[in-house]
Protein backbone atom coordinates (compact mmCIF):
# COMPACT_ATOMS: atom_id res chain seq x y z
CA UNK A 1 0.00 0.00 0.00
CA UNK A 2 1.17 3.51 -0.85
CA UNK A 3 0.48 6.56 1.31
CA UNK A 4 0.77 10.09 0.00
CA UNK A 5 1.11 12.42 2.98
CA UNK A 6 0.67 16.18 2.68
CA UNK A 7 2.18 18.00 5.67
CA UNK A 8 1.12 21.58 6.38
CA UNK A 9 3.76 23.22 8.62
CA UNK A 10 2.70 25.31 11.59
CA UNK A 11 4.14 28.81 11.97
CA UNK A 12 3.19 32.26 13.20
CA UNK A 13 0.44 33.59 10.95
CA UNK A 14 -0.40 30.19 9.47
CA UNK A 15 -4.09 29.58 8.86
CA UNK A 16 -5.98 26.45 7.89
CA UNK A 17 -9.70 25.88 7.23
CA UNK A 18 -10.11 22.24 8.29
CA UNK A 19 -13.82 22.27 7.40
CA UNK A 20 -13.08 23.20 3.77
CA UNK A 21 -10.26 20.65 3.65
CA UNK A 22 -12.52 17.88 4.98
CA UNK A 23 -15.69 18.75 3.05
CA UNK A 24 -14.31 19.98 -0.29
CA UNK A 25 -10.60 19.45 -0.92
CA UNK A 26 -10.22 15.78 -0.03
CA UNK A 27 -13.53 14.77 -1.68
CA UNK A 28 -12.38 16.58 -4.84
CA UNK A 29 -9.20 14.52 -4.89
CA UNK A 30 -11.05 11.28 -4.20
CA UNK A 31 -13.46 12.03 -7.04
CA UNK A 32 -10.64 12.81 -9.48
CA UNK A 33 -8.83 9.62 -8.54
CA UNK A 34 -11.90 7.60 -9.58
CA UNK A 35 -11.67 4.92 -6.90
CA UNK A 36 -7.87 4.52 -6.92
CA UNK A 37 -7.64 6.44 -3.63
CA UNK A 38 -8.87 3.75 -1.25
CA UNK A 39 -9.12 5.96 1.82
CA UNK A 40 -8.13 9.29 3.33
CA UNK A 41 -7.19 10.37 6.84
CA UNK A 42 -6.61 13.74 8.45
CA UNK A 43 -4.33 14.40 11.43
CA UNK A 44 -4.97 17.76 13.11
CA UNK A 45 -1.95 18.86 15.15
CA UNK A 46 -2.53 19.38 18.87
CA UNK A 47 0.97 19.99 20.19
CA UNK A 48 4.63 19.11 20.13
CA UNK A 49 6.51 16.72 22.38
CA UNK A 50 7.18 19.32 25.09
CA UNK A 51 4.13 20.21 27.19
CA UNK A 52 2.49 23.37 25.86
CA UNK A 53 4.59 23.49 22.69
CA UNK A 54 2.83 24.01 19.36
CA UNK A 55 2.35 21.18 16.88
CA UNK A 56 4.99 21.21 14.14
CA UNK A 57 2.21 20.68 11.60
CA UNK A 58 -1.27 22.22 11.57
CA UNK A 59 -2.65 19.32 9.56
CA UNK A 60 -1.32 16.23 7.84
CA UNK A 61 -3.51 14.70 5.15
CA UNK A 62 -3.05 11.10 4.03
CA UNK A 63 -4.22 9.52 0.78
CA UNK A 64 -3.95 5.74 0.40
CA UNK A 65 -3.50 3.84 -2.86
CA UNK A 66 -2.99 0.15 -3.66
CA UNK A 67 0.18 0.80 -5.63
CA UNK A 68 2.58 3.52 -6.72
CA UNK A 69 1.39 3.06 -10.30
CA UNK A 70 -2.28 3.57 -9.36
CA UNK A 71 -1.36 6.71 -7.41
CA UNK A 72 0.67 8.17 -10.26
CA UNK A 73 -1.89 7.24 -12.92
CA UNK A 74 -4.95 8.50 -11.04
CA UNK A 75 -3.61 11.46 -9.06
CA UNK A 76 -0.82 12.70 -11.31
CA UNK A 77 -3.05 14.21 -14.02
CA UNK A 78 -4.99 16.15 -11.36
CA UNK A 79 -2.04 17.45 -9.32
CA UNK A 80 -2.29 20.97 -10.79
CA UNK A 81 -5.97 21.21 -9.86
CA UNK A 82 -5.26 20.01 -6.31
CA UNK A 83 -2.40 22.52 -5.91
CA UNK A 84 -4.58 25.34 -7.28
CA UNK A 85 -7.15 24.61 -4.56
CA UNK A 86 -4.65 25.03 -1.68
CA UNK A 87 -5.17 28.82 -1.26
CA UNK A 88 -8.86 28.10 -0.59
CA UNK A 89 -8.01 26.53 2.79
CA UNK A 90 -4.50 27.56 3.86
CA UNK A 91 -1.76 30.14 3.45
CA UNK A 92 1.13 27.69 4.02
CA UNK A 93 3.17 25.71 1.50
CA UNK A 94 2.83 21.97 2.17
CA UNK A 95 5.48 19.29 2.00
CA UNK A 96 4.59 16.03 0.27
CA UNK A 97 5.93 12.60 1.11
CA UNK A 98 5.15 9.32 -0.66
CA UNK A 99 5.63 6.24 1.51
CA UNK A 100 5.14 2.52 1.36
CA UNK A 101 3.06 1.34 4.31
CA UNK A 102 5.02 -1.59 5.75
CA UNK A 103 2.95 -2.31 8.82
Amino acid sequence: MIKLSVLYPNSDGASFDIDYYRAKHLPLIQQRCAGACTRVAIDEGLGGIAPGSPAPYIVIGHLYFDSLDSMQTSFGPHMAEAVADIPNFTNVQPTIQISEVVM
